[in-house]
């Protein structure tokens, strides 16, 4: 393939990509969307691999990674859950950061690579910040891997002058990237390199670990905004148009993300990376939060059944706890039979429920919910006080009162779904433990919620076989 035939090849890929994002704006157009990035994706791939900078020799190795990556990625969609959906894309952009620091340092080490002058220091610089930012990635994504899993825990480790800490490995990379950039040879700017890279993962850990809970998915949005400035990065070392634009529409993309959906939760970026919900501590300026008082009272599934028959506006609030039992099927056929006996039923999405930007959104369309009943947060919460009966499935957080009645609260201040106005609320949970930010919940003790305790899916089977008797 000509060097012609492979820029067209890589701008037509660049296109489909754009489409690709654009597609995957709405759920409506989100299966177009993924097949435009697919074949983007496969344009790309074919492009470079029978493009001018390959050669004959190399075509083995290259046919041995394609076996190994496609196969471990076959198995993967075969065979991880859509529970398990937020984990995976954690573990995707680590290993987006790992090829960046990999290819950081092949690039340096290359003997065919020579350049002088402006050119070399240039060069250097692109792979110092590609393997900084990819180590960062590769570090705290794994961390969100961990948290995301449960093998880690979601409150944020606060250490002692962390951001003391912070500054002074920023200084100490600063330092050692000049001495890296004014390196003679490649053996002499490899020490440097190796402590940055260290420095870079022991950061990610702690930025990562630093982080609350409730602010996960705004984790994620901002690896996926890393891992797609890695990327650019390493297209800068490769001098790869393709990866360089990719790159920015990944990282581009995930950035306005990042920022749409703190400002959904009333915070900004630096408040995130600085510590989240659910650190145990430091309450807001006006002293302790309070803690919730009353009564719970709980409801059967055949009551709960009854409740849902006499209603005519019912508002569903998908968490995470329908993710975890495998609901969503369930809850849809409910719905339909619902709607069949005149009911208004509607989904109330918030930007941050489950553990990924739009969780909610992929399990409803995976369980054929029709879309223009899913309602986002600021679509829907007028319409509570007019809502006979809202039902919360397995979501805390994003329905705590707290953050509307207590100044105290550390989610003070986060938009919330307004669930305690409708007539009748009924959450579902296995137990009275707070949600994943670590915040207890008033909304348990008010009197007119009403709490379905048990599995999320066995109990929705025992409405559903209630309505229908």
């Amino acid at each position: 393939m000509s060097a012609n035939l492979a820029t067209v090849s890589y701008i037509g890929a660049t296109i489909l990509f754009i489409l690709s994002l654009g597609g995957l704006s709405h759920p409506e157009t989100s299966r177009r969307g993924n097949l435009y990035g697919m074949i983007g994706m496969a344009i790309a791939v074919l492009a470079t691999v029978f493009g001018p900078r390959v050669t004959a020799s190399g075509y083995p190795w290259i046919i041995v990674a394609l076996l190994i990556g496609g196969s471990v990625g076959l198995y993967a969609a075969r065979v991880v859950k859509m529970t398990e959906m937020p984990e995976l894309v954690a573990m995707m952009h680590s290993f987006v950061g790992l090829a960046a620091c990999l290819v950081g340092y092949a690039s340096y080490i290359d003997p065919s690579v020579q350049f002088v002058g402006a050119e070399k220091t240039i060069h250097e610089v692109e792979i110092y910040v590609g393997i900084l930012i990819g180590a960062v990635t590769f570090s705290g994504s794994l961390i969100a891997f961990g948290k995301l899993s449960g093998k880690i825990g979601g409150k944020p480790l606060l250490l002692p002058g962390r951001h003391w800490l912070n500054l002074a490995a920023l200084l100490i990379v600063i330092w050692f990237g000049h001495a890296f950039i004014n390196a003679e040879t490649p053996a002499q700017g490899l020490p440097s390199l190796i402590i940055m890279t260290v420095i870079a993962l022991l950061f990610g850990i702690h930025m990562v670990m630093a982080i609350g809970g409730a602010d996960m998915p705004v984790v994620v949005s901002m690896l996926n905004s890393y891992s797609g400035w890695a990327a650019s990065a390493t297209g800068f070392m490769l001098s790869n148009d393709l990866l360089i634009v990719t790159g920015s529409l990944v990282g581009s993309s995930g950035a306005i993300l990042s920022y749409i959906m703190c400002r959904a939760m009333n915070r900004n970026f630096i408040s995130v990376i600085a510590g989240g919900f659910g650190s145990g501590g430091a309450p807001t300026k006006g002293g302790a939060a309070e803690q919730p008082e009353g009564e719970v009272t709980p409801v059967s599934a055949q009551e709960t059944a009854e409740l849902l028959r006499e209603a005519k506006n019912i508002v569903i609030v998908p968490g995470y706890g329908m993710a975890v039992a495998q609901a969503q099927h369930t809850v849809n056929e409910i719905v339909q039979y619902l709607r069949s006996k005149g009911a208004n039923v509607r989904f109330a999405i918030h930007p941050v429920a489950g553990r990924m930007p739009g969780h909610m959104n992929v399990l409803l369309a995976e369980a054929k919910v029709p879309y223009d009943i899913v309602l986002e947060m600021d679509e829907i919460n007028e319409d509570f006080p007019d809502t006979d009966v809202v039902m919360v499935i397995g979501a805390n957080d994003i329905v705590n009162p707290a953050a509307q009645e207590d100044p105290n609260s550390p989610i003070a201040g986060m938009p919330v779904l307004e669930v305690w106005k409708a007539g009748t609320s009924i959450v579902m949970k296995r137990s009275m433990a707070s949600g994943y930010a670590g915040v207890d919940n008033p909304l348990f003790y008010k009197e007119n919620n009403r709490m379905l305790f048990g599995d999320a899916k066995k109990m929705l089977d025992e409405v559903l076989a209630a309505l229908k008797a």
